[in-house]
């Protein structure tokens, strides 16, 4: 079988509908999504609009849950304090606009996504197994990635959330991750997706209009565009407060 895995879009249609462009013409036998499908970007209703017509089977994601746990701010401070300023982002400006932007049949949507699938002997799960908001990294030594992902019991884990797609086969197990269609952080800026055939990972990169993207994000009133767009734009992580003015 022949399963593709679309992660953390962000809001980005521009990026996704490239990406499902993409996909159709490489025609798998099955899609899955990996989360995190509508906070920090301009389009979220719309994301998931069409990840519903689709019919695709996906998990849920750290930014999806903050939709409806706002109580989850403060242990979040409490576990990574120097994350203060970004999860006040999170939780007090993107959440509230992406709500009203939802409606609560989207949000009543999105909390009945499970928290992993598993297909054949492939598992999907947004972050790590029991943890939305925490994931090995691509550098993580082979032990670490084996103690997360191995009681998952299966010969393939998938997972998103840290934005950098890479793939490695261990001794029992082989580790991927999607990387994110909205909002790469590899210096890469174009959108990123996975496909798996006969158990082997393809890392598929795919050229979309940032620039239109960006337009949208800047004209939507969103909160922290400039910030949101200088990501897209450089494929890399920027601080709050740190991206130029536009």
């Amino acid at each position: 079988m022949r399963v593709a895995v679309v992660s953390d879009v962000h809001g980005n249609l521009t990026a996704f509908d490239a990406v499902l462009a993409d996909i159709q013409g490489r025609a798998p036998d099955l899609v899955l999504h990996g989360g995190d499908l509508a906070l920090m970007g301009a389009q979220p209703a719309e994301v998931i609009d069409r990840v519903r017509e689709l019919g695709w089977q996906g998990v849920v994601g750290n930014t999806d849950e903050v939709l409806w746990r706002p109580q989850e701010q403060r242990r979040q401070e409490e576990l990574v304090p120097r994350l203060v300023a970004l999860l006040a982002l999170i939780f007090q400006e993107y959440a509230p606009a992406t709500l009203e932007l939802l409606g609560e049949d989207r949000v009543a949507w999105l909390r009945g996504l499970p928290d992993q699938q598993r297909i054949e002997d492939l598992v999907l799960v947004h972050a790590a197994p029991g943890d939305l908001w925490r994931a090995p990294l691509p550098d993580a030594e082979d032990d670490e990635l084996s103690a997360v992902y191995a009681p998952l019991d299966a010969g393939t884990a998938v997972y998103g959330h840290i934005h950098r797609p890479y793939a490695r086969a261990l001794t029992d197990l082989t580790i991927a991750n999607s990387g994110s269609v909205g909002m790469p952080w590899d210096g890469d800026p174009r959108a990123s997706y996975l496909l798996m055939q006969d158990g082997r990972p393809e890392l598929v990169r795919v050229e979309y209009d940032v620039e239109r993207e960006a337009a949208l994000l800047l004209a939507s009133g969103y909160p922290d565009a400039p910030r949101l767009v200088e990501m897209r734009r450089r494929g890399v992580f920027v601080k709050p407060n740190s991206a130029p003015a536009r």
